[in-house]
């Protein structure tokens, strides 16, 4: 069955599933879906990034031991380049705008802020350790931070591919998955 730009092929069961949009239209919604994303994470950490900035100038910054000024260093490191990967989809499309490669600049943006997310969790790892050192100084602060990084993983990737796989079938329900028994979906 020979399909237009806008109509979706029947999948295996022969039901049309999915928008009927072009390609064009497709990297449009795709475009304004990831910036709307963008805008949750790059605020976070451009937040944390600017106080992080300003942990230097405080009175207490020289009393810190070698082992969490390299943390702080390494932190700090890991901020700028989380805010880097989740502006650079910004600067992206501003560059390549009207080159008629959305579909392309969608895929790339969408590295960069998968790049960005995971410098993001690697920046609060960090941080979390620093503060919780400096502030109570016990050997259970690499558990807790190990405990909430397992936490943000669970939320930001395990989640959502969890979800993507139950319901992959397009149409919002649970895959029929085989009885265990009989073998049958």
């Amino acid at each position: 069955m020979p399909t237009t730009p806008r109509q979706t092929p029947p999948d295996g069961d022969g039901l049309i599933r999915g928008r009927h949009e072009t390609p064009e239209e497709r990297a449009d919604r795709r475009w304004g879906e990831l910036m709307q994303e963008i805008r949750v994470a790059q605020t976070g950490v451009q937040i944390l990034f600017g106080f992080l900035l300003t942990v230097v100038f405080t009175p207490r910054f020289p009393e810190l031991s070698a082992a969490d000024r390299t943390t702080y260093v390494v932190t700090v490191s890991l901020g700028a380049a989380a805010t880097g990967a989740l502006i650079g989809p910004v600067s992206f499309h501003r560059l390549v705008a009207g080159r008629r490669i959305k579909p392309q600049s969608v895929e790339w943006a969408s590295r960069l802020t998968f790049i960005g997310l995971l410098l993001l969790l690697a920046t609060l790892a960090s941080a979390l350790l620093l503060v919780l050192r400096v502030a109570t100084q016990h050997t259970y602060v690499p558990w807790l931070v190990a405990g909430l990084v397992t936490w943000y993983l669970l939320c930001w990737f395990v989640l959502p591919i969890w979800v993507r796989r139950r319901y992959s079938n397009g149409g919002g329900a649970p895959r029929r998955r085989r009885d265990r028994f009989t073998g049958r979906r």
